[in-house]
């Protein structure tokens, strides 16, 4: 899969003026791993964001959906001021710059109140059962999503390993989790997907993929960042504001823990080895380093057993200090 450019799709001007931006200028705001792109759209006292999710690859009606249960329950996700479905790209309400990661790159001492606000969020949505139309997050799709770690990284650092064992070792890990009920769980519940609005409500980002599963698995997704350090001190503290207002399970923390860090070192192979974005692998040895803490609680005994016997601790954060050049 190439990286797609930055460069407006051909038909983003006539989708725009249909929906009164005529001549507003387009300018490149972000992309992500897979072939979405976003655009802030520029007109005279006004702003938005273009999303542009190219059929097939992509369909932003997850997006929207998910959208408008959250909008339903109160949260802030980005008002829908325009949607083309055949061609794949939906107009957004612009939440601005203020996002969580550099806001407090730049006021450190907004550290903790803003995990606060964001841990706060999570426990009022989970008040909330998902919604029926959401899909499941199930055994199959966890053995799926930690199944990366074999598919991506072993072969990229040519580690000989017992697949079957791997996946073993993750059921019976795994069977434990027992029946709860679903909570809406947005999967990339971020510093990078987390906006700080005006009205002092936090807006919400890339939650097309959310799934109907485990309230921890979100608390893992904010307090074990890939993509920025969360002290330990802080992780323990927001689980315990969380903890409470929420019924919490230490237990399943560390299960969805390591299985989203397993998940998250394949797919940042899979990013580097198959398309071609090597500069996803500078995380890796921050999210090692949240999988070695997961790894020591009991609950993950078969699968701490499984790493110990396939990777030794020179593949382990060891093989990316220093990155390849």
């Amino acid at each position: 899969m190439a990286a797609p450019m930055m460069i407006p799709p051909d038909s983003a001007p006539g989708f725009l003026a249909a929906h009164g931006w005529a001549g507003a200028e387009i300018l490149p705001l972000a992309g992500d791993a897979s072939f979405r792109r976003y655009f802030r759209v520029v007109a005279p006292g006004r702003r938005a964001v273009l999303m542009d999710a190219p059929p097939p690859h992509e369909d932003p009606r997850p997006f929207l959906s998910v959208a408008r249960h959250l909008a339903s329950l109160g949260f802030a996700p980005p008002a829908i001021l325009a949607i083309d479905l055949e061609q794949g790209l939906v107009l957004l309400e612009d939440f601005g710059d203020a996002r969580m990661a550099e806001v407090i790159a730049a006021e450190p001492a907004r550290e903790r109140p803003v995990y606060e606000k964001a841990i706060d969020l999570l426990a009022a949505l989970h008040k909330h059962a998902a919604p029926a139309d959401l899909p499941p997050y199930d055994r199959e799709v966890y053995q799926r999503e930690a199944g990366l770690f074999i598919e991506w990284y072993a072969p990229a650092l040519d580690l000989k390993i017992d697949a079957e064992a791997y996946r073993t070792a993750w059921d019976t890990a795994l069977a434990p989790l027992g029946a709860i009920a679903p909570v809406t769980v947005l999967r990339d519940y971020h510093a990078e997907n987390i906006m700080l609005l005006e009205d002092d409500r936090l807006g919400l980002l890339d939650f097309q993929d959310a799934l109907a599963g485990h309230p921890a698995y979100d608390l893992v997704s904010l307090l074990q960042d890939a993509r920025r350090d969360v002290p330990a001190d802080l992780e323990s503290v927001m689980l315990a504001r969380y903890r409470a207002a929420m019924p919490f399970d230490d237990a399943a923390y560390a299960l969805l823990g390591a299985q989203r860090n397993a998940k998250i070192l394949g797919i940042f192979t899979r990013l580097w080895k198959r398309d071609g974005k090597p500069r996803y692998l500078k995380y890796q040895p921050r999210v090692w380093g949240y999988l070695e803490r997961d790894l020591i609680h009991p609950a993950l005994a078969p699968v701490r057993d499984w790493f110990d016997a396939n990777i030794p601790g020179k593949y382990r954060a060891a093989a990316w200090e220093p990155l390849p050049a």
